[in-house]
């Protein structure tokens, strides 16, 4: 049995959690999958098929930022017969980043969330018409809609219609190898910095997080608020507060290792994956209120109302007198997460369809 797992319009650094999600996925199938899979890439991504077999379709125009994605796709959708090609000889073909490009059948569809239709105030008018033409009729036309979480799922089967059977709940995995507590054992206490990574966008709440963070500066002028992802390069930052930019998984690994809490004030997540590699690196979590956050984390994290700045402070700092229970909850929880079981339980699904 062949299966395709489309990667077309993957932009590298552009896409979050979306991205991480389809190679983590690509290298749980090459590590764990019983099938016969083939990556198929960008131009601009060549190994992100992560040790699957892997095909670069030359025929799809290269983009490096999201614009050109939109232009590639664009053209990509007029002219689908030489793309369509190369998926002649498969079974099936998944598309982890959502939009079918080309549109095969079979097909499986992972959605990763309806924000778009849950928060629309936070789009425009022409993010929600491109949403609707290429995630939801994806998601309609699919044999098969995967998603990240029970949140996910019920967003899926109200919005879109889309029968309860066919929508599956299948969370994420970490990278265990990476995402672990540090080698050396150390009785030094952690560094005096909370961590937030994730790209400047609506509903990631950095401003009511600047606000909660001016709070606690007030108490502890010593603390320090380190960003990473692209996109604050050119945005106004409170004192105390670092932006690291895109820094590899290492790097990002190694931050977590050393921060005195994750915090985590997102607005709107399908999963919550930031959160999970803390906990997997040993490192306490103080985490939002809302979407699938609270599903992500289970018991093992800190919760605040994301609207409330005080509310938000108040539990941080909690987490910052007392980070014990947390650090050893969040371990447990971060180590029922592998990608290997991710991959298993995707491929239940694609046996399910062949």
């Amino acid at each position: 049995m062949r299966v395709g797992i489309s990667l077309l319009t993957l932009v590298p650094g552009e896409i979050g959690g979306a991205e991480a999600y389809a190679r983590g996925l690509a290298r749980g199938l090459a590590d764990a999958g019983t099938l016969e899979y083939t990556a198929f890439v960008p131009p601009v991504a060549p190994g992100a098929g992560e040790g699957l077999p892997e095909v670069t379709v030359t025929e799809y125009r290269a983009a490096q930022s999201l614009p050109q994605r939109a232009f590639a796709m664009a053209l990509g959708a007029l002219r689908p017969g030489r793309l369509r090609r190369r998926y002649a000889e498969l079974d099936l073909v998944h598309y982890p980043l959502t939009i079918a490009l080309p549109p095969v059948e079979p097909s499986v569809v992972t959605v990763h969330d309806l924000q778009h239709l849950d928060l629309p105030h936070l789009f425009s008018r022409a993010e929600r018409l491109f949403r609707r033409r290429t995630h939801e009729r994806s998601a309609r036309r699919a044999h098969a809609v995967v998603v990240p979480s029970q949140f996910v799922r019920r967003s899926v089967v109200e919005h879109l219609g889309i029968a309860p059977e066919r929508v599956h709940a299948i969370p994420h995995g970490l990278d265990h190898d990476r995402f672990r507590p540090s080698d050396e054992p150390s009785d030094e206490p952690r560094e005096s910095f909370l961590l937030y990574p994730g790209r400047p966008w609506p509903h990631k709440n950095h401003e009511r997080l600047f606000e909660a963070f001016a709070l606690l500066r007030g108490e502890r002028p010593e603390l320090e608020l380190v960003l990473t992802g692209g996109g604050h390069e050119d945005r106004p930052v409170p004192a105390g507060v670092t932006v690291r930019g895109l820094v590899s998984g290492d790097e990002l690994a190694s931050l977590y290792r050393r921060a005195a809490c994750l915090v985590f004030p997102s607005l709107y997540e399908g999963f919550g994956q930031p959160p999970l590699e803390a906990m997997a690196c040993g490192c306490p979590v103080a985490a939002s209120r809302a979407a699938a956050v609270p599903e992500a984390v289970g018991d093992a994290a800190a919760l605040f109302d994301p609207e409330d700045a005080e509310d938000l402070a108040a539990v941080v700092a909690a987490v910052l007198e007392s980070p014990e229970r947390l650090v050893a909850a969040g371990l447990e929880r971060a180590a029922r997460f592998t990608w290997a079981e991710t991959a298993r339980q995707h491929e239940a699904v694609y046996l399910s369809i062949l």
